[in-house]
């Protein structure tokens, strides 16, 4: 089913979907981090948690008592995306957060019109009424391909895809770029890969270095230059409510993550350049 309603035509943020339907590879890591980075170079970024289990707006210090409006407002039509906007404890960077009343979203959006395009027709709608002032959107995904996994890439500009160095990587990349060929066939012509994140990687295993040789051969300038290496900081900053760079700056994981954000924005200026 092709969008029959395309969205205005009008400046709105970037919009990248932090997408992987194999779990564990470091999705909410990514856009809690990734986004914290953005911010503190100066562009102002929306991080949307569509994840049942809401652990983006746990990792960004928001209590489950707090979450009045969430992205399941949104979706259902009862609340627009500036209403559900939180500001977080990092500057410049806020949160439409989730909670678990989103597992039950699935069976409520079925019947619901443009059910794949709920959150797309939302983000323009922001964009164009609303008084959204971001220069980027994550959306952090549930790992697997549900309606909330395909309204994120039909509402999205891109794909941003966390790859862990392990054995099965390849093998979960080809499920993921098989799904975004669907979504591109059937939903939004226009979505397209920004990049290939390695995550978790050691240093200390020959199978991170031959995963990442592999993922490089096959995907080529698609790959980051920058890896996240596997640190025990990244892990304990969410328990802590903190993003890493937040907790912990100068550990490993919170400097590749700032080097990753100044690698996606030249990415970005060489696509508008082109």
């Amino acid at each position: 089913m092709s969008d029959p309603n395309p969205a205005p035509t009008r400046k709105r943020p970037r919009v990248l979907v932090v997408a992987n339907q194999k779990g564990g590879v470091g999705k909410t890591t990514t856009a809690i981090n990734l986004g914290t980075a953005l911010a503190a170079v100066g562009a102002a970024t929306l991080v949307l948690d569509i994840d049942p289990q809401g652990n983006a707006s746990t990792g960004l210090g928001i209590p489950r008592s707090e979450r009045k409006l969430t992205i399941y407002d949104v979706l259902t039509g009862a609340a627009k995306i500036g209403d559900a906007v939180m500001p977080t404890k990092i500057p410049r960077l806020s949160l439409v957060p989730s909670t678990v009343d989103l597992s039950g979203a699935e069976l409520e959006l079925i019947d619901l019109p443009r059910r794949n395009f709920r959150l797309k027709d939302a983000l323009d709608d922001y964009s164009v009424h609303g008084s959204c002032e971001f220069s980027y959107v994550l959306i952090d995904c549930p790992p697997s391909l549900t309606l909330l996994t395909v309204n994120a890439m039909a509402a999205a500009d891109a794909v941003v895809v966390p790859l862990q160095c392990e054995f099965f990587a390849l093998e979960g990349l080809s499920q993921l770029l098989k799904t975004i060929e669907l979504v591109r066939a059937n939903l939004n012509p226009s979505l397209e890969i920004q990049g290939i994140i390695l995550t978790m990687f050691d240093k200390r295993n020959r199978l991170s270095d031959q995963v990442a040789a592999d993922v490089r051969a096959n995907m080529g300038d698609k790959v980051y230059n920058t890896i996240i290496p596997r640190n025990v900081r990244i892990s304990e900053a969410p328990s802590h409510g903190l993003p890493a760079l937040v907790y912990d700056l100068r550990c490993p994981g919170s400097q590749a993550y700032i080097k990753l954000a100044g690698e996606l924005i030249q990415r970005e200026r060489a696509r508008i350049a082109a």
